[in-house]
């Protein structure tokens, strides 16, 4: 199933199948900021200091901190970093070694969650996305029909944010520059009968994957809250075990501020992954790193540009290499 797999499989990060040519090159692209922020300053570091003292240690957990990593993981690779040099298993001699012993401990964290989307045993799989207006969520839903499409997948989407016209309209542009189907209603429609319908012609037409749009929203508005929970009850009874998938389209750009954001639509719901989107936009590509510490919730997309194809499904090793030089 390459970088996907089904329900009650045990999958495992790493696929057996051959990746596409550039995906590791687009993810190190889309992190060159924050990579820049990080590089520049650590190797600055350690040519200037050699010893692995209480000054070299702050500065490097002031460099982490600034890409929005998040204090808690700087603060337990910084401890981790004084106790290895301690216990004599890094050389201060050595500045090479002190950066790789930062990335691999940083590996060594982040791979305690499973970041593959699961597919349902028997199709179609249900993904329903949640997020609030400017986050980039039509734009994701794209790159997501796009992705599943290159692997020969029959993907239909639904066009839930029936709120505004605009966004109905977008879905409807990007379905048919995709060769996807749609379903879509009147704005103002229920959007729960419009996931219900797609399901309905899904399974009909023998589709594989259902991607449910829904009105971008913030947690404080209840009842489009309500709403969203309205929309899963009524896919969860068309097709039990479903929404297999629900995920939180976040902006990298905004840094902490989708950390809050993740948090608050996890009180509210169910989320089961979230999608990192305009991760090559920012110089804190770290939050990628604070969510998962704070959240318990895997990132399992980076979006990494405008165009349907600048999407990576999120793979710790490559994450961190493109992270650090």
């Amino acid at each position: 199933m390459g970088l996907f797999s089904k329900k009650k499989e045990n999958p495992t990060q790493n696929s057996n199948k051959k990746e596409k040519p550039g995906l590791f090159a687009k993810l190190r692209a889309g992190l060159q900021k924050t990579r820049k922020k990080i590089t520049s300053q650590l190797k600055n570091l350690f040519s200037i200091r050699r010893r692995v003292d209480e000054e070299l240690c702050e500065e490097i957990f002031e460099v982490l901190v600034s890409t929005d990593m998040g204090v808690e993981i700087a603060q337990t690779l910084v401890d981790e970093l004084q106790q290895a040099y301690k216990d004599k298993e890094i050389h201060t001699q050595n500045a090479e070694e002190i950066y790789q012993y930062l990335k691999n401990k940083l590996k060594s964290h982040l791979k305690k969650h499973n970041y593959q989307i699961q597919l349902a045993p028997t199709p179609p799989t249900v993904l329903l996305i949640a997020g609030v207006n400017g986050s980039g969520k039509t734009t994701s839903i794209a790159k997501l029909a796009n992705l599943f499409r290159q692997q020969g997948k029959k993907v239909m989407l639904a066009a839930g944010d029936t709120f505004r016209a605009a966004a109905v309209e977008q879905l409807d542009i990007w379905a048919k520059r995709l060769d996807v189907d749609i379903v879509k209603r009147e704005t103002g429609a229920d959007p729960a009968s419009v996931a219900y319908d797609a399901l309905d012609s899904a399974l009909a037409k023998g589709h594989d994957i259902v991607i449910v749009d829904t009105a971008g929203r913030l947690h404080t508005q209840t009842h489009l809250m309500k709403e969203l929970e309205k929309i899963h009850r009524v896919i969860s009874k068309k097709i039990p075990n479903a929404p297999h998938e629900i995920l939180l389209v976040l902006d990298a750009t905004t840094g902490q501020n989708a950390l809050q954001q993740a948090k608050a639509f996890k009180e509210a719901i169910q989320i089961t992954g979230l999608f990192l989107a305009k991760l090559d936009g920012t110089a804190k590509g770290g939050i990628a790193v604070a969510i998962h510490q704070k959240m318990d919730v895997p990132v399992k997309f980076v979006g990494l540009g405008e165009t349907p194809n600048d999407i990576e499904p999120f793979n710790v090793d490559k994450f961190v290499e493109a992270l650090f030089e």
